[in-house]
């Protein structure tokens, strides 16, 4: 049972590090960058800030991924996939799914070409795409956290 208790504990790091540098991207690095000058800077800057990023967040992805797939192992709690009130046990899978596949497939295969692509036509609409995904990205995240904590401390719909 130890094992659990450091599972579900570098699981919660995991979501806190990689959930949070998602927020801190939206709130703060996105709109600083906004306020440059030149439209074709932001994306330089914000290419450069969130490739190092990247890293950490393909990291903690990882993490999390692991220790999740193992505390449902160990618990023996794949069922919870077939009840609607675990509604949350979903949100937790997909979410960590398009974050997966974001930055292990799309960004670094094709989605950094095409968006430098399209920054060199259209970099104020590039910039306004970029943070309207983050947003997305963010609420879907903000609302899986909130379920999971609510829905592990006995909140079922």
């Amino acid at each position: 049972m130890e094992s659990l208790i450091v599972a579900r504990v570098v699981h919660v790091l995991g979501v806190v590090l990689w959930i949070g540098g998602v927020a801190m991207v939206t709130t703060v690095l996105l709109p600083a960058v906004r306020d440059f000058t030149k439209p074709e800077d932001r994306i330089l800057f914000f290419e450069k800030i969130e490739g190092r990023f990247a890293r950490q967040a393909r990291l903690t992805t990882l993490i999390t991924g692991l220790s999740g797939f193992y505390m449902l192992h160990v618990l023996d709690a794949w069922n919870r996939y077939t009840q609607p009130s675990y509604w949350w046990v979903h949100a937790m899978t997909i979410t960590w799914m398009i974050f997966t596949v974001m930055l292990f497939v799309l960004e670094p295969t094709v989605m950094k070409r095409k968006l430098l692509e399209r920054a060199h036509v259209n970099p104020e609409s590039t910039f306004a795409f970029i943070t309207r995904m983050h947003i997305a990205l963010l609420a879907l995240s903000l609302v899986t956290v909130a379920g999971a904590v609510a829905g592990s401390h006995g909140w079922i719909f």
